[in-house]
């Protein structure tokens, strides 16, 4: 079972992962876009994933997943109270991954890895010097 301060922190722990209002609901996003949010009073959660994952999920956990009216696009509810730790872990970092720019989720992963990564604001791959003419 997670608590509600349990998801919560779990979000808000992904680089750049702020909480907002969204139609009465916490939700979490990374640069304006959702990547979760928080149904409080029903103790469950709705997450952006991928279709073939929802799918699986679905399948294999219907008491724990389901599908959404914007199911199309990815988004499944997550029963708190029945979900695998370690399962919503990956999955909310999942969601994260899709919604946040590729920058931020190479330096997230450089630092996880041990690598150095690149400064911010620098650009992701070198320019190409334009030829006299």
């Amino acid at each position: 079972m997670i608590s509600s301060d349990d998801f919560q922190k779990l979000a808000l722990s992904l680089p750049e992962a702020e909480e907002q209002d969204h139609f009465g609901k916490p939700s979490f996003r990374v640069r304006g876009k959702i990547f979760a949010t928080h149904w409080v009073q029903e103790e469950s959660a709705v997450l952006k994933l991928s279709l073939d994952e929802q799918d699986s999920l679905v399948q294999a956990q219907p008491d724990v997943f389901s599908v959404t009216p914007w199911g199309h696009q990815g988004w499944t509810r997550v029963e708190l109270r029945r979900v695998d730790r370690t399962l919503l872990e990956e999955l909310l970092t999942g969601a994260w991954r899709r919604v946040a720019p590729k920058r931020v989720v190479a330096q997230w992963e450089a630092g996880r890895s041990g690598e150095q990564a690149a400064p911010p604001g620098s650009p992701a791959r070198p320019r190409r010097r334009r030829r006299a003419t």
